[in-house]
């Protein structure tokens, strides 16, 4: 009976869990970055606000308004050969209490000779005791280029919170050519509030960053490192096998926000999407 019991919970549970994906691809015509195919269904959608005079912005829009423990979202983007693709989020995606299974993130990133992609999410919010497995796997041509970033923040300042329990894994995977050339995994459990408090990992930060950069070099490197008197919290960028990559770390969202605006603005001559600077 226990296990019946179990079992009618679980089923519940799960027919009440947000899924939601999206996949869509964009391709060069006349000069011009449009839409080709769109596919979308459950709660997540991709809205293009009036096209750039050469590229192409895309917002997605969780309508569940936010990301809870079991539900599963899946992205999957290619840009053409000689498109210029921008993509954002219209707020800052919060992943809520969780006390059942982790949320699932699924993120697949393509880009074809001669194309550009920037992938420039808005924060990830984790709230106390949120699960969340995040996967990012990115595909490119040897001619493409990207530029990516991702923050997470630990904890809602502004409320007096601060997470102390919880799961983050949060994998990534960069190919160029059909090579991988870089993987990580990191993992986050347990006591996430007194990990973050040591030296070695963030040494009480509550926001984190990363901004990927193809390619990148020594010469990139510099002209970021250019800024360092102007960052608010810590922030290191380094460059091998083809691309630059610079980590952040910081007491709060806004002085890393800042911070990751700055790197992004010596990165690229693009401007950044308009819902960044509301």
């Amino acid at each position: 009976m226990r296990t019946d019991t179990t079992r009618a919970a679980a089923a519940i549970f799960a027919a009440n869990r947000a899924r939601g994906t999206v996949t869509f691809d964009v391709q060069h015509v006349d000069g011009l970055t449009r839409r080709r195919h769109l596919h979308e269904s459950g709660s997540l959608r991709v809205r293009f606000p009036s096209p750039e005079a050469e590229g192409l912005s895309a917002v997605f829009v969780n309508t569940a308004g936010g990301v809870a423990g079991g539900d599963r979202f899946d992205i999957d983007i290619a840009a053409g050969e000689e498109s210029r693709l921008t993509v954002t989020t219209a707020a800052a995606e919060k992943v809520y209490r969780a006390q059942g299974p982790a949320a699932q993130l699924n993120i697949a990133l393509k880009a074809a000779d001669g194309a550009h992609l920037s992938w420039l999410p808005q924060e990830t919010i984790l709230f106390d005791r949120a699960r969340v497995s995040r996967r990012i796997d990115i595909d490119l041509a040897e001619g493409a280029s990207l530029l990516l970033c991702e923050i997470v923040v630990f904890g809602r300042a502004a409320m007096g919170e601060r997470m102390r329990q919880g799961e983050f894994v949060d994998r990534w995977r960069l190919r160029r050519g059909g090579r991988l050339v870089f993987a990580e995994t990191v993992r986050l459990d347990g006591d996430i509030g007194e990990k973050l408090g040591r030296p070695a990992i963030a040494k009480g930060g509550v926001a984190v960053g990363t901004a990927l950069i193809v390619p990148g070099d020594a010469a990139l490197v510099e002209r970021i490192r250019e800024l360092s008197e102007r960052f608010g919290g810590e922030v290191g960028v380094s460059a091998w096998n083809g691309f630059a990559m610079a980590r952040f770390c910081a007491q709060d969202a806004a002085r890393l926000r800042a911070d990751m605006m700055a790197v992004l603005g010596r990165a690229s001559a693009a401007a950044l999407p308009r819902l960044w600077l509301n």
